[in-house]
């Protein structure tokens, strides 16, 4: 219960985030409050998404202080939607996230994993804009936000791959990571060169990922394995999607492709990864079991679905309906997903089904020893 606690700000984060998102698409909210909009980013990826992140990585530290991080986190978050200075709130978001550095550099210090050092990187790229954005508008610091996405979610990928990957996998992750800082740090002084060279080493750092990525042959299994493996290769598709607009279009800091840069990376990348890890990392943080059901697949391919509309109908067609209609139903898929992993967790797993009760022993059958069941490792006896 108490590790739900540290749960509940992020989950206030992402709901007044997909608020915020209701209103910047002028269509109806719940709470109608025009200054959330402004803060639709900062909410899902400081509030909820870091908060989740920083929980997880907590709980693998097992240290009591390092619970503290996620605690600023979310109440920074929620500090922004209250009448408060919203100084306050960046202040503690701010603090936050140097907890979650702190908590790297613990974790670092274990077996100095190049996987950790890449994640404690990308805390360091959500430090950066979270401070900047203090003083600048919103647009100017995103594409930091996506490298704290980008770093983490591909570092645990690669700690997942290993076992595909050649012995300098690390090594190959660090120079992508450190390439991949180099260009997001030239979107500031140099926004035209900087945003295209960071499509083309976005873009080259998916490609390898995909290509270790054990998710490529899991998507031919079944279940949970072919669930998760279907959203990664999804949520890779819409990151690829994203260098690419970056690579050709250059630097966007407002209008449609800005649009489809964020989106194809908050969502299609982020949420589309949350999604697929959600069965198997929330487990090991809540303490209770969230088994996989086939409905898990309706938001996912919502989600989707959703964003495909808004991307290309909206955003590249320049038809506002489509775009807001796909963006609505982005909104419903991750409520939905929230419905269904709440629901699926409380109901426990599924039951399995009992054997088929076994045929009464013909005369033949007992006057010779049954052969051994290669299914059990328990003696059976037909007399």
């Amino acid at each position: 219960m108490l590790r739900l606690a540290f749960l509940v700000p992020a989950g206030l984060a992402m709901l007044a985030g997909l608020n915020a998102a209701l209103l910047l698409l002028g269509v109806p909210a719940p709470v109608q409050a025009p200054a959330w909009a402004d803060l639709h980013g900062i909410l899902m990826v400081g509030g909820f998404l870091g908060t989740l992140i920083c929980l997880e990585r907590a709980v693998a530290l097992r240290q009591a202080w390092a619970f503290c991080a996620p605690a600023l986190l979310g109440v920074g978050a929620l500090l922004l939607l209250t009448p408060l200075p919203a100084l306050l709130g960046q202040l503690f978001l701010v603090e936050g996230v140097i907890g979650f550095i702190a908590i790297y550099l613990a974790l670092w210090r274990r077996n100095h994993d190049d996987v950790v050092l890449v994640q404690l990187l990308g805390a360091v790229h959500l430090l950066i804009p979270l401070t900047l954005w203090i003083w600048l508008p919103l647009p100017w610091i995103m594409p930091w936000l996506v490298g704290f996405l980008v770093l983490t979610i591909g570092a645990e990928r690669v700690e997942l791959a290993r076992l595909a990957m050649p012995a300098t996998g690390g090594r190959t992750l660090v120079l992508a990571a450190t390439a991949l800082t180099l260009t997001i740090t030239a979107t500031l002084p140099w926004p035209a060169w900087g945003a295209r060279a960071t499509g083309l080493v976005l873009g080259l750092f998916v490609i390898w990922l995909v290509r270790h990525d054990l998710a490529r042959t899991l998507v031919r299994s079944s279940g949970l394995p072919r669930f998760s493996a279907a959203a990664l290769l999804a949520g890779y598709a819409w990151l690829l999607v994203a260098a690419a607009a970056w690579l050709v279009a250059g630097d966007q800091r407002s209008g449609a492709l800005y649009d489809l840069v964020v989106h194809s990376v908050m969502l299609g990348f982020a949420i589309s990864m949350v999604m697929a890890h959600a069965p198997i990392i929330l487990p090991a943080v809540l303490r209770r079991p969230l088994p996989y059901r086939a409905v898990m697949w309706a938001p996912l391919a919502l989600l989707h679905a959703g964003l495909v509309v808004r991307v290309a109908a909206g955003d590249l067609a320049g038809i506002t309906a489509a775009w807001r209609a796909g963006s609505v139903v982005n909104v419903i898929a991750l409520l939905l997903f929230v419905g269904v992993a709440a629901t699926s967790s409380l109901l426990g797993p599924r039951a399995r089904p009992e054997p088929a009760p076994r045929a009464r022993a013909t005369r033949a059958q007992v006057s010779r020893p049954a052969p051994p069941d290669p299914t059990s490792s328990i003696p059976r006896s037909d007399s």
